[in-house]
């Protein structure tokens, strides 16, 4: 198991050091009301390397716990729910309702450090205060809200965690079995483990990005909490509201699209960082697997005590 959570926590870290540029522009295209947030003028705000870079100090540390949880709690779930696996990191012949099942399970597991990783991350992006770093918003968060305003917005968080991740494994799994054989040659592997990383990253947000939107909508409400208007306070009204709430008041202002504003530049952003997290993941794998030699694995993996029914 100690090979999978650091496999996970490198490749997630590494993810969020590529991808986190793209995500500031992604969460302020969601948060804005479609014509300030898309303008050339509101996006030369992120011209400098500083506003680029903002709200990542958490994610690098926090994601790379969540992927490790992540990784961990699939590879376990997934021998759970199949005992036949010999190696859990590559599951031949496994139904694709276990994987994706698994994969949910994986996302409500790493919920824990999502939710105030996502918060933290989804507040440094959107604050209208310059150079405002992670740590002054988890202070902020805690001093207005306290330790439990760290989970504001965790219902629909784990529900977007839960859905895409089903979706993410589901996806990898399906491509590799359709993409990659066994006399592959080293190369030709390789580009199809990028290729197919990307489209899990693709697919997966696109199952889940209305959920993202609302996330990021309730979220960036609190910014208020400290004085500041946010955009998505100036969208919905002074007043804080639910996320049925906002999906309500979204639909009933914008229509169907606000709900996929940005998923263009996310869709880019999770082909480029899911497809270096999974080659990241897949050669971590492989590299730990040579000191613990793969018949091993399902010995480890069985030895875990499970927890007990009824």
């Amino acid at each position: 198991m100690a090979s999978d959570f650091w496999a996970g926590y490198l490749s997630g870290a590494l993810g969020i050091i590529i991808g986190n540029p793209l995500d500031v522009i992604k969460v302020r295209l969601q948060a804005g009301d479609g014509h300030t947030a898309a303008s050339p003028t509101h996006l030369s705000r992120l011209e400098k390397a500083t506003s680029l870079v903002r709200g990542a100090a958490a994610p690098i540390l926090g994601y790379g716990a969540l992927n490790a949880i992540l990784f961990v709690a699939y590879n376990r779930t997934l021998t759970s729910l199949d005992n036949s696996i010999a190696d859990p990191t590559n599951p031949t012949g496994v139904s694709p309702y276990k994987i994706w099942l698994a994969g949910a399970a994986g996302g409500l597991a790493s919920w824990t450090i999502s939710s105030p990783t996502e918060f933290i991350k989804c507040r440094a992006q959107l604050d209208p205060r310059a150079e405002v770093s992670s740590w002054a918003v988890a202070k902020d968060i805690i001093r207005t809200r306290g330790w439990r305003g760290l989970y504001f917005g965790g219902g629909i968080t784990s529900a977007r965690d839960a859905i895409g991740y089903g979706f993410y494994f589901w996806s990898y799994e399906l491509c590799k079995r359709f993409m990659i054989s066994d006399d592959d040659g080293t190369y030709q592997s390789a580009m199809n483990i990028l290729l197919c990383g990307g489209i899990a990253g693709v697919v997966t947000w696109g199952s889940v990005f209305p959920l993202d939107v609302i996330k990021t909508r309730l979220q960036a409400q609190t910014i208020g909490d400290h004085g500041q208007v946010s955009e998505s306070q100036a969208l919905l009204g002074r007043r804080k509201l639910s996320s049925f709430q906002i999906a309500k008041e979204t639909y009933r202002a914008e229509g169907v699209k606000a709900f996929y504003r940005g998923l263009g530049v996310c869709s880019v952003r999770a082909f480029i960082v899911n497809a270096v997290q999974w080659a990241a993941y897949e050669w971590l794998m492989k590299s730990f697997n040579q000191l613990v030699p793969p018949h091993k694995v399902k010995t480890i993996y069985m030895n875990i005590p499970k927890a007990r029914s009824g």
